[in-house]
């Protein structure tokens, strides 16, 4: 259903060091980039390699970022070792843990799941849910 999402970001350096840590334990990596330091309107893309982007980040000013506690997006991960990887890069980089990688059977028997906040506030979530 959705073609990509977007997030508004205060810093647009420190929130491309996450996403590319995060993201490239998923296999996503930069697709496209807009970075002009010292500018506005800076963004840089991501998602498969030689396709498009299913998320952006954008600069913002301070304070026009993250949605509040409901929202979160959750990262189609290939297997649950990238899960557990998304975890560690991601707090590698400023994020806080949101919960710890493993199953969570009440979303199903197969669900494994890792959660983080990342720096800008963003609630996101990496998730293999394979049937065996």
């Amino acid at each position: 259903m959705l073609h990509h999402a977007s997030f508004g970001v205060a810093d647009i350096e420190r929130a491309a060091r996450f996403y590319d840590a995060a993201l490239g334990a998923l296999g996503y990596v930069r697709v496209w980039e807009d970075l002009r330091p010292g500018e506005a309107g800076q963004a840089v893309g991501y998602g498969m390699p030689g396709g498009g982007d299913k998320l952006a980040i954008k600069s913002v000013e301070a304070g026009q970022g993250a949605p509040g506690a409901g929202f979160h997006l959750a990262f189609a991960a290939p297997d649950q070792r990238s899960v557990i990887d998304f975890h560690a890069a991601a707090l590698s980089q400023g994020g806080v843990d949101n919960g710890a990688p493993g199953l969570r059977q009440h979303y199903g028997p197969n669900y494994f799941a890792a959660f983080v906040v990342d720096p800008d506030g963003y609630r996101i979530e990496a998730v293999f849910n394979q049937v065996k």
